[in-house]
């Protein structure tokens, strides 16, 4: 079976920091968010992927290739516009097999599929839809089922009390290849609002199945702090790199690490990190891989990706930095999202 991993989306919400990058390449634990989803999927036995691309499809090609660096085998579907979730499904439609696994790559998940996998099998419909169920459904397209698992309609937003359930689309789903032939090519086309209505519509058997395990939408810069903070925590329990060195403190290879600087855990320190004197790191705080920190820095509820120099004496607090940034002497920063603007768009 092959999984189809849609990952062309815009990521509007978290600019700036996916200005230059597809939303699922932002780095979770300092590595790329898809690249643990594929390792996640290669172990539970699924090792030939689809990668539904558009927005700066080149950043995902480029650092994938054809997957053999991961064990895996990879093919791309190139978006040339906004298809939607349907309409990209469909236009990677040569490339999948009669069955196939499609999940929303920017998504985070760390859930068991084998369960799904089995009770699409034995129900015989078209599509088995992964469910995820939250306390206020108020925001989200919530399904109605019968005890089956059928699922019958699609509530959009609907008033809390009188939701059908607390049961929304998880952005996992398990599909025949035959279901495709009611999506129409070539335009921008809503999975929830046109294709599954259309499939229960026909009879073809649209069925809901709670997942467990971890989900969240990292779609906001705050959830993205989230899904950070829940790694360290260990909610999300993707592997971390590096060796955990007291409780909740985890170091990359090839550190180096200055007199009286304190860890306040839980920290996460990328390889060839150097940190100043007298610097305080933590609690709740990410370094990414060849950063570098100055002399007395405060890093509190941070997130440093790659290639970063902060100077001496600076305070970061709530903040968000992308790859490659310099941040100057003295300075205090509270809730600041920062991104580079790369060479090649300057004027």
């Amino acid at each position: 079976m092959k999984a189809l991993l849609l990952a062309g989306g815009l990521g509007t919400r978290m600019r700036p920091l996916t200005e230059w990058m597809p939303k699922p390449m932002a780095p979770v634990g300092n590595r790329p968010w898809l690249e643990h989803l594929v390792l996640h999927l290669k172990d539970q036995g699924i090792d030939e992927f689809v990668f539904a691309v558009k927005h700066y499809p080149d950043r995902i090609r480029d650092y994938f290739g054809d997957g053999s660096r991961f064990g895996v085998r990879i093919e791309y579907a190139v978006e040339t516009k906004l298809l939607g979730t349907a309409g990209a499904i469909k236009n990677a439609e040569p490339l999948l097999s009669d069955r196939f696994l499609v999940l929303n790559a920017d998504i985070i998940y760390q859930v068991p599929l084998v369960p799904l996998l089995d009770y699409h099998a034995g129900h015989g419909g078209a599509v088995t839809i992964g469910l995820t169920e939250v306390d206020d459904p108020s925001h989200y397209g919530v399904v109605e089922q019968t005890d089956s698992g059928r699922i019958v309609r699609f509530v959009e937003k609907p008033q809390k009390q009188e939701a059908p359930s607390n049961r929304i689309n998880a952005g996992v789903y398990v599909m025949e290849k035959k279901a495709l032939s009611f999506i129409p090519p070539g335009r921008q086309v809503s999975i929830e609002r046109e294709t599954f209505p259309l499939l229960i519509q026909q009879g073809l058997g649209v069925y809901g199945m709670p997942l467990r395990g971890y989900w969240m939408d990292m779609g906001t810069r705050e959830r993205y702090r989230q899904v950070h903070w829940d790694l360290l925590d260990r909610k999300l329990n993707l592997p971390l790199k590096g060796k955990e060195n007291g409780k909740g403190i985890w170091q990359g290879e090839n550190i180096e690490i200055g007199s009286g600087v304190l860890f306040v855990p839980p920290v996460l320190i990328g390889d060839r990190v150097r940190i100043g004197d007298r610097s305080v790191i933590g609690p709740y705080a990410v370094i990414g891989d060849d950063c570098e920190l100055g002399r007395g820095v405060r890093c509190t509820e941070t997130i440093v990706w790659d290639h970063c120099k902060v100077s001496h004496n600076t305070q970061l607090n709530h903040c968000i930095f992308g790859s490659d940034l310099e941040i100057g002497a003295r300075q205090i920063l509270y809730e600041a999202v920062m991104n580079r603007m790369p060479e090649a768009m300057l004027p």
